[in-house]
């Protein structure tokens, strides 16, 4: 990660990955058990960790919202962005490029 980030952009970026590779894995998870009827172990295993992460994620984003002075849009758009799932993942990249996620005066 580059270290132009903030402490609280930094821990936003792994919230927001975490976010997005546990929804990947429940995403595989329901294919296995629905799609192809084979194990619901996938859906066992991720669905925990995504609950996990995606709690993890509404948290972080709270107080990165706060200690990084984001705008109530961009604050409403990181909460929106944990529920369809893998939109974490590009929409802390676009924040990265916009400057949300460095140091703030």
């Amino acid at each position: 990660m580059s270290s132009s980030l903030s402490p609280a952009g930094r821990l936003f970026a792994i919230a927001a990955f975490a976010e997005g590779l546990t929804w990947a894995g429940l995403l595989v998870g329901m294919l296995l058990k629905y799609g192809t009827g084979t194990t619901d172990l996938g859906v066992w295993l991720f669905g925990r960790l995504h609950g996990a992460a995606f709690l993890f994620y509404l948290l972080v984003t709270l107080v990165s919202g706060v200690r990084l002075r984001w705008p109530w849009w961009a604050l409403l758009l990181a909460l929106l962005a944990a529920v369809p799932p893998l939109v974490t993942v590009p929409l802390e990249m676009w924040f990265r490029r916009i400057g949300l996620l460095g140091h703030r005066a």
